[in-house]
């Protein structure tokens, strides 16, 4: 049915639309801009700030997630089938999976080594462990977005390929 295909797409757009500008727009944005205000304690503020804005995306995250699960399976009962809809759905479990490991396990992670130091994690000796840590999570972090924004441009090419 064109219009639950329709619905897929709009809600994948959102989804890796919204990670795209949070990524690639809105981080950029705010680092820089903190960073010129305050060189000292600007990077470390924009990151507090970043991270709050992804927090407050997550619900969103999970909704678009189950929204766009349950319409390809709704497309799958009424017909006509999706193509490799148990690979699209799979698509779509592994994309919530990789936003899981990054908002349950990387970022309370970070936010523990920011809050084990007084000063900016920048601030820190280049050989200090947890400065280490700290850069290793975050680009594990980066790298979980990359590959939920990947699967989900598949998805979205997946869908426009459907007649």
């Amino acid at each position: 049915m064109a219009v639950l295909r329709v619905a897929s797409l709009v809600v994948l757009a959102l989804w890796v639309g919204g990670l795209a500008v949070l990524g690639f727009v809105a981080a950029p944005a705010i680092f820089a801009t903190l960073e010129a205000a305050d060189p000292a304690a600007g990077r470390a503020l924009a990151g507090r700030v970043f991270g709050d804005i992804l927090r407050a995306f997550q619900p969103w995250i999970w909704a678009l997630g189950a929204t766009a699960f349950s319409l390809l399976v709704v497309r799958s009962l009424i017909g006509p089938r999706p193509h490799k809809v148990a690979l699209r759905l799979g698509a779509i479990v592994l994309m919530l999976a990789l936003t899981g490991a990054g908002a349950f396990y990387v970022t309370p992670r970070i936010d523990a080594l920011r809050n084990s130091t007084p000063q900016p994690m920048a601030s820190l000796a280049d050989d200090d462990p947890r400065k280490s840590e700290f850069g290793r999570l975050h680009g594990l972090s980066s790298v979980l977005m990359l590959m939920t924004l990947a699967a989900g441009l598949g998805l979205i090419w997946a869908e426009t390929k459907d007649h």
